[in-house]
């Protein structure tokens, strides 16, 4: 797999007078799994925003997946980039199966008279499958796990190339943390096309699929690369502003603060 996924030259982000992000250049290639972690306030979900088509630079310039933002259709591209965000503005008490096809029409609730054809219903009940949730349970009754593992079947609906997680283990338990981590580390073989970014501030987040990661602070990248060069405990500490020491067991990340 070769080319770009992303590519970010010089990107600002200003907003009543304040700068969210600073200079950043940021090349992501296809099929990679990278990780964004950073302190609050470092601009990582205005970052993920932009790598989505959501929020346009001040400044600079953001290709995704090989069209420039301010050049193209922003629906069209949206429609291959699949977003994850914990805090799903769902009001209705829709059913697994129809928060997943809501997916194929880019909508929070289902369209009202819309049908899915056969193909389309038969990859909602895959993905349902595949993520492990029942597909009649319905989302006012659904755990924080079993939400977040539908949201990824939904954004996968559209079969993008680019899957963002806005820290998508948020509200979790340890358990059902490790059943997201599991999930999301098993996507490089159920989508091996696709590549993915995830906003995290937790070093126990990061899936053993991850390839690379950008450590933000400030709204000013640190360091990007491969994982193993770039969480480093001297690159951490830098980040964070706090002695931390980075330590990787059996394919699983930990920071401890010293």
């Amino acid at each position: 797999m070769s080319g770009t996924a992303l590519e970010l030259h010089e990107v600002a982000f200003i907003r009543e007078g304040k700068h969210l992000l600073e200079d950043i250049d940021l090349t992501v290639g296809r099929g990679e799994h990278w990780a964004l972690i950073g302190p609050n306030g470092a601009g990582k979900s205005t970052l993920l925003n932009i790598c989505g088509a959501v929020t346009f630079p001040s400044r600079g310039t953001a290709s995704i997946l090989g069209s420039r933002l301010g050049t193209i259709d922003l629906r069209d591209l949206r429609r291959s980039i699949g977003l994850v965000n914990p805090r799903h503005p769902l009001r209705s008490n829709l059913a697994a199966r129809g928060i997943v096809l809501t997916g194929e029409t880019g909508t929070i609730e289902l369209v009202p008279r819309w049908e899915p054809g056969p193909e389309v219903a038969d990859r909602a009940d895959l993905l349902l499958k595949t993520m492990g949730v029942d597909p009649d349970l319905h989302w006012h009754t659904m755990s924080q796990g079993e939400r977040g593992r539908a949201l990824i079947a939904r954004a996968l609906m559209p079969q993008p190339s680019l899957l963002l997680l806005d820290e998508p283990s948020t509200g979790l338990d340890v358990a059902a943390r490790e059943q997201m981590i599991r999930t999301i580390a098993e996507l490089p073989v159920s989508h091996p096309e696709l590549t993915t970014v995830m906003v995290t501030h937790h070093f126990e987040e990061l899936p053993p699929s991850t390839t690379h990661a950008a450590l933000l602070r400030h709204g000013r990248l640190v360091a990007a690369g491969p994982v193993e060069q770039t969480l480093t405990t001297d690159r951490v500490t830098e980040c964070f502003e706090h002695p931390i020491e980075v330590v990787r067991r059996r394919g699983r990340w930990a920071a401890i603060a010293g």
